[in-house]
């Protein structure tokens, strides 16, 4: 009876494993910027360096030499005008503006468009094509003066400085925008926003300084 060598078993004992290589170290983080210096909210633009720049809008811009008068614009009144359609009512707006430098120049303009702030730019632009020159005396007016214009009738009366612009309405608009500080008003007449604002610049129109006075006299 032949016997086989018995054969030595595998070594099935598992190896060890291999050893892991080293995991990369972590990057170097700059250091977040304390709050107030840059990155937060509340500041202007970003600018070199992460910290954050000057504002570069026009909000706090002041006016500089040549940037041209500048002009005051104001609406006296927007009417509304609706058409009726077959689908409906068709609405449309007019626009009574009165536009000035505060030093004696005053326009006033008129304009219809189908939208509110179209309109309001017709009459704008109309009111600067339209500007004329009036005669002051300081911060008030030389003399007592009535104005007249259509069913319009306004009053004005030259006042002593610390009596402030004495107005109301259309009336206050063109004295604000012609420069007027000091007066007295009063409308006699229609009520109408348009009879009114021409009625206080027809008055504005009549006034003479006393210089011109004289000097017509003299060449008369």
């Amino acid at each position: 009876m032949s016997t086989d060598p018995i054969s030595a078993p595998e070594n099935t004992t598992p190896t060890a494993p291999e050893a892991a290589a080293p995991a990369p170290a972590p990057e170097a983080r700059e250091p977040r910027a304390p709050r107030g210096q840059g990155g937060f909210r509340g500041q202007g633009g970003r600018g070199p360096g992460g910290n954050r720049g000057p504002r570069r809008d026009n909000r706090d811009r002041q006016p500089q030499e040549g940037d041209g008068p500048q002009m005051i614009e104001k609406v006296v009144f927007i009417n509304r005008c609706a058409k009726v359609v077959k689908g409906g009512r068709r609405f449309s707006f007019a626009a009574l503006a009165v536009v000035g430098d505060g030093k004696g120049k005053v326009g006033i303009g008129y304009g219809k468009a189908n939208e509110v702030p179209d309109a309001i730019k017709k009459g704008t632009a109309n009111a600067h094509k339209h500007l004329v020159t009036v005669k002051l005396k300081g911060d008030t007016i030389p003399h007592d003066v009535l104005g007249e214009y259509d069913g319009g009738r306004v009053m004005l009366k030259p006042a002593s400085p610390g009596t402030g612009l004495i107005a109301g309405g259309g009336v206050r608009a063109v004295l604000e925008a012609a420069g007027v500080k000091n007066i007295l008003t009063k409308s006699m007449g229609s009520s109408n926003h348009i009879a009114v604002v021409h009625a206080t610049l027809e008055g504005l129109r009549k006034l003479r300084l006393a210089d011109d006075i004289s000097n017509v006299r003299k060449n008369a």
